[in-house]
């Protein structure tokens, strides 16, 4: 059967269903599983507070921006395919290469985000046996650099996908494994509560004294800022993902309800599991809620497996976008060069199999960024503090700026207009947010250095 054609003269195949998979995997990524410590060093109050503030923005401001994906009308209007073409469209070309920047260092430190987290789930499967079969008590070892390779390998492999249509089905098994490992470390904490049943920590979060003293709570708390944003990480592949919709109903319409379902749903699991992860174990949670148990231990391995398999699929989800990018200006800047342009098809000798066309860029350069990235995450074992980090640098400028600039433009709201002053208003509040969360990371990034040392990956 002839698949419909859009406008553009391309065929799309996405659905609610298959953007809310995206935006899931998008969505709970690494970030679900800081956020029992970043409750911690927030309390009981602030804490939920917090995490419901930043889901309303979040959700606001990527409906501002799924309206962008059109212009200037947000149903017939021209397509922007990605979010810079989105903001070529509406802003002008001086804020491309700013968003641009941004876009695509937030998009490459997620993949080292996430190849660091899928190191250390492999490393925390070898631990809990390690620990099952001698004890608690004993000396077990694991090796963060072996799993780092294991994982590029994996990630040169499936770089070789197309582009993030064709990954949809990636996308499906990383949301099913997102919520699989998060209602297990949900379960495990909850399993860990009932056990001494007494609500741990205090309204304010982590007390200071002792080993924490008052300048370090205070970079922790904003640092437990930027883990929050990082955990609503969505915006830099929203456009990207709205491109993949097929068209009746326009594509703003279908966006709007896997916003609802994506962002929606998470927040409510995000609440339960950072309160549940909070009271049981107080403010020693720990960064990576999955490294605080080890009984069972097949079930953690379980978790731990789900949390690589999401990774895996996440990894693409973040990359392709990425990819796409660099392949289309470099054949743009050399178009008669075969390198950039040539395509040469492959076609296995088993019957029935599909051919497999590829250019010499897209096979060499993929396949050397996934390589650079591993060896850049390899160096910076920084788990808490790179999610925090990237969380800050991404939040502000990609979720709430530029959504909102575009919208103004689009809308033509002027300036000095109650709706203009109230969307200023939140823009601001939301980049002194991003700030200080940058300063806390960068914080608790210097004083791991000072402990840490390169290629040497710990729990």
């Amino acid at each position: 059967m002839e698949m419909a054609v859009d406008d553009d003269g391309r065929s799309r195949t996405g659905t609610v269903w298959t953007a809310t998979a995206h935006a899931i995997t998008a969505i709970v990524g690494t970030g679900v599983l800081t956020l029992p410590w970043s409750i911690a060093q927030l309390g009981w109050i602030i804490g939920p507070i917090v995490l419901v503030l930043f889901a309303f923005v979040t959700y606001y401001c990527s409906i501002l921006l799924s309206d962008c994906y059109r212009s200037p009308d947000p149903i017939k209007g021209r397509r922007n395919y990605t979010y810079m073409d989105a903001i070529r469209a509406f802003l002008g070309e001086k804020d491309v290469s700013l968003c641009g920047i941004v876009q695509y260092l937030i998009l490459w430190g997620t993949m080292v985000g996430y190849t660091i987290t899928a190191c250390m789930s492999m490393m925390a499967i070898k631990l809990s046996h390690c620990y099952h079969k001698n004890g608690k008590s004993a000396v077990c070892e694991a090796s963060g650099i072996l799993y780092g390779i294991m994982f590029g390998v994996v990630e040169v492999i499936l770089s070789q996908f197309p582009n993030l249509e064709k990954v949809s089905i990636l996308s499906y098994t990383a949301a099913a494994m997102s919520i699989l490992y998060s209602f297990i470390a949900l379960y495990l904490s909850a399993i860990k509560f009932s056990a001494h049943q007494q609500v741990r920590g205090t309204v304010l979060g982590v007390d200071t004294g002792g080993n924490i003293s008052a300048a370090t709570k205070v970079w922790h708390c904003f640092q437990a800022l930027g883990n929050i944003a990082f955990a609503y990480t969505y915006a830099m592949v929203l456009i990207e993902i709205q491109d993949t919709l097929k068209s009746p109903p326009p594509e703003n319409r279908t966006m709007r309800k896997a916003n609802v379902y994506g962002i929606g749903g998470t927040t409510i699991f995000y609440i339960f599991l950072g309160l549940v992860g909070y009271a049981a174990f107080g403010s020693d949670a720990p960064g990576n809620i999955l490294t605080g148990f080890y009984e069972p231990f097949w079930l953690i391995d379980i978790a731990n497996i789900a949390v690589l398999i999401h990774l895996i699929g996440a990894y693409q989800v973040f990359s392709q976008p990425l990819f796409a990018f660099y392949e289309h200006w470099l054949a743009t800047k050399w178009p008669n060069s075969g390198f950039f342009n040539k395509v040469y098809t492959f076609k296995a000798c088993f019957p029935k199999s599909r051919s497999f066309k590829f250019t010499l860029c897209k096979l060499l350069v993929r396949t050397t960024f996934v390589i650079l990235t591993t060896v850049v995450s390899l160096m910076l074992p920084f788990f808490n503090a790179i999610v925090g980090l990237l969380g800050a640098l991404g939040f502000w400028p990609l979720t709430v700026y530029y959504p909102i600039t575009m919208y103004l433009a689009q809308a033509k709201i002027r300036r000095g207009n109650s709706k203009w002053v109230a969307l200023q208003l939140m823009s601001c509040i939301c980049l002194l947010v991003s700030l200080v969360s940058v300063v806390g990371s960068i914080a608790d990034i210097a004083q791991h250095l000072g402990n840490t040392r390169l290629f040497k990956m710990e729990l």
